[in-house]
């Protein structure tokens, strides 16, 4: 077994769920599950079918966010992983349970706008992923400044309500 670093490439805003299915059917329903949840969704997602024809099965409503999915879905090669890249402001807190709920879905490994690097496993068989590498270490432990700046972006991007 080898062991290797899949980085994640894409412009450095655009956001991204990294996942695992079970069956060729996720396409579709990822697809319909996120145009209905947003209209308007801006988003690409490319699936690794792990048997039968073993092919990058894809998907979208952006051309851009099609084709970083599925370069991405190549570099990481790991049977039934899905990725999804969501246009210029679109976020994943807006569709993630929607996406976790596909019958399909097994598990999401992120959800993130972050840098981040996929640890994947190859054997003779094929490639898994083990897991991911979300941003970067912490640099510390949160003070009162910290607490006070957190709250309050939180309520100025519009995601907490009050003071």
């Amino acid at each position: 077994m080898e062991i290797s670093i899949v980085k994640i490439e894409k412009p450095e805003t655009i956001n991204f769920i990294l996942g695992q299915s079970h069956f060729i059917k996720t396409v579709e329903d990822i697809h319909e599950i996120l145009v209905s949840s947003v209209p308007g969704i801006k988003f690409g997602l490319a699936f690794c079918e792990a048997s039968g024809a073993c092919l990058i099965r894809w998907t979208g409503t952006d051309d851009k966010m099609i084709e970083l999915a599925k370069k991405n879905a190549a570099a990481i090669g790991a049977g039934h992983s899905f990725i999804i890249f969501l246009g210029e402001g679109f976020f994943p807190i807006n569709i993630l349970k929607a996406v976790q709920n596909v019958p399909e879905v097994c598990r999401i490994f992120c959800a993130t706008a972050n840098p981040t690097e996929i640890v994947v496993a190859e054997t003779d068989q094929g490639r898994g992923i083990l897991g991911v590498i979300d941003g970067f270490s912490p640099k510390g432990t949160e003070d009162d400044e910290g607490i006070s700046w957190r709250t309050g972006f939180l309520r100025q991007i519009g995601y907490k309500l009050g003071k």
